[in-house]
């Protein structure tokens, strides 16, 4: 049993670095027949269960099929109590009850793309890393990728065109553009404004290449509103223009926005 719990906490620690939803299934009381211990424990996810068994056949299939569908939903509910009735609510042919405890633990990821991953990248990431999200840095320069230490949570792309890979984020993500200049970010910035209506994007540079931008966007035919929506300068007018005060403004802007769209929002998932 000391190896079972072990691993159970093992499991817990993993998924949670790794910021992965999960269940955790304890059976506290038996009676009648079942076919594990009192204090068995299991760990599901959405892709079905992880760790442990609380007896396998048709008790384990149902908590499976409870926690999925709970974790899946929008009650926001983080710890149920059930009794189950070993006949007419499992459909077993034995009698009996079973008592389960199930904790939820919710993980809402906060997505970030990082086009570029020069001097303040390198400050921002890092930051960003201590945070609730998923970052994911793109740039065609290998040497300035592979200065970023390695991390769960960070996602490095070394691509010949940064503007490709766009269509694989999601409709929440937040993008940062802060590549090599205007000519690399111009592409990525089109592409963005073309395909979705994203909760964030900011473009680094000066007010006079925010002017430049929005120029050649119009000629683009790109909607006036969604050019308005974009943060160029990037971050807040705080601080100097060193690497990692510009970062630190930028993480600002960036919380202060996840802030006002609610990324945290259990009840509807959504911005």
């Amino acid at each position: 049993m000391t190896h079972d719990i072990m691993e159970h906490v093992r499991v817990t620690k993993e998924l949670l670095d790794e910021e992965v939803s999960f269940v955790s299934i304890t059976l506290l009381d038996i009676r009648g027949s079942a076919p594990q211990i009192i204090g068995a424990k299991a760990i599901v996810t959405d892709q079905g269960i992880v760790a442990g068994t609380i007896g396998g056949g048709k008790i384990e299939g149902a908590s499976i099929d409870y926690a999925q569908r709970i974790l899946s939903g929008d009650e926001g509910i983080t710890n149920d109590l059930v009794t189950w009735n070993l006949q007419s609510d499992i459909g077993m042919t034995c009698g009996g009850e079973v008592k389960l405890f199930f904790e939820f633990h919710r993980q809402t990821v906060w997505p970030i793309a990082v086009f570029g991953a020069g001097h303040i990248a390198q400050a921002l990431i890092p930051m960003l890393t201590k945070l609730n999200c998923k970052v994911t840095c793109i740039d065609p320069r290998s040497d300035w990728i592979a200065k970023l230490d390695d991390h769960p949570k960070l996602r490095k792309r070394c691509v010949a065109n940064p503007a490709d890979l766009v269509g694989e984020f999601s409709e929440r993500t937040f993008f940062v553009l802060m590549s090599k200049g205007h000519s690399a970010d111009l592409p990525v910035l089109t592409e963005i404004l073309s395909t979705r209506k994203a909760p964030y994007i900011g473009v680094i540079g000066s007010k006079q290449k925010a002017s430049v931008l929005r120029r050649e966007l119009s000629e683009k035919q790109i909607d006036s509103k969604k050019i308005d929506s974009v943060f160029c300068p990037i971050g807040f007018p705080i601080g100097n223009n060193t690497p990692a005060e510009v970062a630190i403004s930028v993480l600002a802007q960036l919380l202060k926005v996840r802030d006002e769209v609610g990324i945290f929002d259990h009840k509807t998932k959504e911005f």
